[in-house]
């Protein structure tokens, strides 16, 4: 296993170096340039422009400048916005828990609906539920998230006004409570989506286990089919549910953005929206950073549960490190 966990690391490090590089030069070469906001300030000359771009080290090649870049942020220096002059760091993290919080509410939610509806269909096959939750789940999964969001604001705030249209919180009030019914709407939006993709994946792992030798042998023995469902065909099936979480990532981190947008949630995908439109590049960059930081411990995570869960896939990982 520590082997293996090296070998993840070292790969882990290559592909952040290799993201860091193709990300700064898009970024760099792009029309405009970082110093396309200055050029929108009133007054400002091309001299004024070449002096800035000394200061800022643009003028020197793009190889130096990233290698720059690269060093300071490995001694943890992200750089400092262009709006404000506040350090990167400092303004992720302000927007870091906002868009946790409403990932692992909307995965842990989306899991245990896509869990139960996928065994069901999948005990339950050829039933008019198995039919409707396919269904659905094409449906979920043609919607745009965005036009879900809408629909459920114009829904339960504007018509029902149940629950609030944004934000993270009511300004003065910031209880616990508060916080809760802000987070429902978006959560519900992001899991919506996420179940349509993972109850598939778990119906046709539940139809491989509980077709197998093991459960037959489990039933002869005289098990009760509650002891046969959650131990042996759900531990099972669970297996690939994992790897899936962790793959899904990337897709959780855009539809994230997506329902920030809406909701006007204070998260790192509406800091980015908004870094775009300034062309605040180092907040960009670092925002680049953070997304594929957390990718790859998801990733990390997720092959180290299958592998403490099942210990075949474990001995497997060892052997092949």
């Amino acid at each position: 296993m520590v082997q293996f966990l090296l070998s993840r690391l070292w790969q882990s490090l290559v592909l952040l170096l290799i993201v860091s590089a193709v990300g700064f030069a898009v970024l760099n070469l792009a029309p405009g340039g970082p110093l396309s906001q200055f050029t929108l300030t009133p007054g400002m000359t091309q001299e004024a422009l070449a002096r800035i771009s000394h200061q800022m080290g643009l003028d020197r090649p793009l190889p130096i400048q990233y290698l720059d870049w690269l060093w300071r942020m490995v001694r943890g220096d992200w750089g400092h916005s262009y709006r404000d002059n506040q350090p990167v760091l400092s303004i992720i993290y302000q927007h870091l828990f906002a868009t946790l919080l409403l990932m692992g509410s909307s995965t842990l939610l989306s899991m245990i609906i896509g869990t139960v509806v996928g065994v069901r269909s999948a005990l339950k096959r050829g039933s008019l539920f198995d039919f409707l939750s396919s269904v659905g789940a094409m449906v979920a999964l043609s919607l745009p998230t965005f036009w879900l969001g809408l629909v459920a604001i114009y829904l339960f705030s504007v018509k029902l006004g149940w629950l609030p249209s944004g934000n993270m919180f009511t300004v003065g009030v910031e209880t616990v409570r508060d916080y809760s019914v802000h987070l429902v709407l978006p959560c519900l939006v992001l899991a919506l989506v996420n179940v349509a993709v993972w109850s598939p994946y778990m119906r046709s792992a539940t139809l491989e286990v509980v077709n197998q030798d093991f459960i037959r042998t489990a039933r002869a023995k005289g098990l009760t089919p509650r002891r046969v469902l959650l131990k042996h065909i759900m531990g099972n099936a669970m297996l690939p549910m994992i790897s899936l979480a962790g793959m899904q990532l990337p897709t959780l981190l855009s539809g994230a953005l997506v329902t920030e947008t809406v909701f006007t949630w204070p998260g790192i995908g509406r800091l980015f929206l908004d870094s775009l439109g300034y062309s605040d590049y180092p907040v960009i960059m670092g925002l680049l950073m953070m997304s594929a930081i957390l990718v790859l411990i998801g990733n990390l995570l997720a092959d180290i549960v299958v592998a403490l869960v099942d210990p075949r896939i474990r001995l497997t990982q060892e052997a092949s490190a």
